[in-house]
């Protein structure tokens, strides 16, 4: 009797196993397949592709970077530049496993993970290219960057002239509030100047509360002074906006907000050699606006921007 209530148990769980395995993994899918592929829901449910002579190209909700790779003499990437005839994404963490610096790999959405105390770089103790740069630095090297290839002022608050974070290490004397009172020695932290008699550089500055400053010295450790940044003289309106220099946080952002396009409009339209005002036209067909009216900033997608140029106006170089 015991044996024959067990059996009924479990065929009764099969039965249930059974039917919600069509309903939830056969009857549910295809609903919800059938659904997606109607007009209207069909292109956003296939994933938004962007196609160009018949050919997927893209998605326009991913991110693409518009770059060429250089490679070193081994043959790894090593860094890359802007094709002059697109518009430039904004940065992105989403590293490719090839060694791309360009990012927007969709199976490693990730961001930096680098908050605004993130000042002071590690320079390595030999080679320069394995520095480990601070969210400082890394914005004020994108901002030289933009700023050089758009011909704009790329200078920031708290950058110096170089590209890397003004941040001062002051040692000496400490008052009862651990703030240096008498600097005896100051360390320019991010800058490891060359000494080179025919390409000599400096601190960002001179001297500071009397002490004069001093480069920093690769490997060295520079954590038990007082850790100052330096604002400059850069204002802080500058024309290179903070999605051109900051990735989103899924690495894979494939708009740019206006004022990022704006400043690219001259170059794209010289690289392409047609008017500023033609490519300001097409830009303005591919800006949205805020959510609902009122949630988030006006964007532009770069990916549907750059491939719709390839069609209205293509690149004869």
């Amino acid at each position: 009797m015991r044996m024959s209530a067990w059996i009924r148990q479990h065929i009764a769980a099969l039965r249930a196993l059974l039917v919600l395995t069509v309903i939830t993994g056969i009857i549910y899918p295809a609903v919800v397949l059938g659904v997606s592929q109607l007009p209207g829901l069909k292109d956003k449910a296939d994933g938004s592709l962007i196609t160009k002579d018949g050919t997927v190209v893209g998605s326009s909700l991913i991110g693409q970077a518009f770059t060429t790779p250089v490679k070193d003499a081994k043959g790894d990437v090593t860094s890359s530049t802007p094709m002059l005839q697109y518009f430039q994404t904004r940065p992105s963490n989403a590293a490719w496993s090839d060694g791309s610096v360009d990012g927007y790999n969709a199976l490693n959405s990730s961001f930096g993970n680098m908050g605004p105390e993130s000042i002071v770089d590690t320079l390595d103790a030999q080679d320069s290219s394995k520095d480990k740069l601070s969210l400082l630095s890394t914005v004020c090297a994108r901002s030289l960057a933009v700023g050089q290839l758009e011909g704009v002022d790329g200078s920031r608050p708290y950058c110096t002239s170089g590209g890397v974070g003004s941040v001062l290490a002051v040692m000496g004397e400490r008052d009862s509030h651990g703030l240096v009172t008498h600097p005896t020695q100051v360390i320019s932290v991010n800058e490891a100047c060359s000494t080179d008699p025919k390409n000599k550089t400096t601190p960002f500055q001179e001297a500071y509360e009397g002490a004069g400053v001093e480069c920093a010295k690769r490997g060295e450790d520079y954590s038990a002074g007082q850790i100052v940044p330096i604002r400059g003289d850069a204002s802080a309106d500058t024309p290179v906006p903070t999605d051109a220099v900051t990735a989103s946080a899924s690495g894979l952002d494939p708009q740019i907000s206006p004022e990022y396009a704006a400043i690219q409009v001259a170059r794209v339209a010289k690289a392409r050699g047609v008017s500023a005002d033609q490519i300001k036209a097409v830009v303005d067909a591919h800006r949205s606006g805020r959510a609902l009216g009122f949630m988030g900033e006006p964007t532009v997608n770069v990916v549907e921007l750059n491939y719709d140029l390839d069609s209205k106006y293509p690149f004869k170089g």
